[in-house]
């Protein structure tokens, strides 16, 4: 069964200059607030970045965590991080932050 998700969203990034601190902040960010991993992609330099969909409390507490375990790993840095509450639908809609059916399983 699928789980509804609330009208309600916020989107969180962060990027970072290697793979250590995405895969540290990817773990910290869903394991500190009810959000759903919707977006992971590597840029140029090896930069990589990753989005979370939540709640705008959620998205902000797993964003400051996330910043904090990037920053934490011996290898690589966080480069920015940025949330948007409540993006437009045209935003949702075109750039790669909404759900999927890949992450149907896992919506909040």
């Amino acid at each position: 069964m699928a789980k509804e998700r609330s009208s309600r969203q916020a989107v969180g990034t962060i990027e970072t200059d290697g793979f250590p601190p995405v895969l540290a902040a990817a773990d910290a960010m869903l394991k500190a607030g009810n959000v759903t991993l919707v977006y992971y992609g590597l840029a140029e330099r090896a930069e990589f970045i990753i989005a979370v969909r939540g709640t705008v409390s959620a998205v902000e507490q797993a964003v400051a965590a996330g910043v904090i375990a990037g920053e934490a790993t011996k290898r690589g840095t966080i480069i920015s991080h940025y949330i948007i509450p409540n993006p437009p639908e045209n935003v949702d809609s075109i750039m790669p932050i909404h759900y999927t059916e890949a992450s149907r399983d896992f919506w909040v």
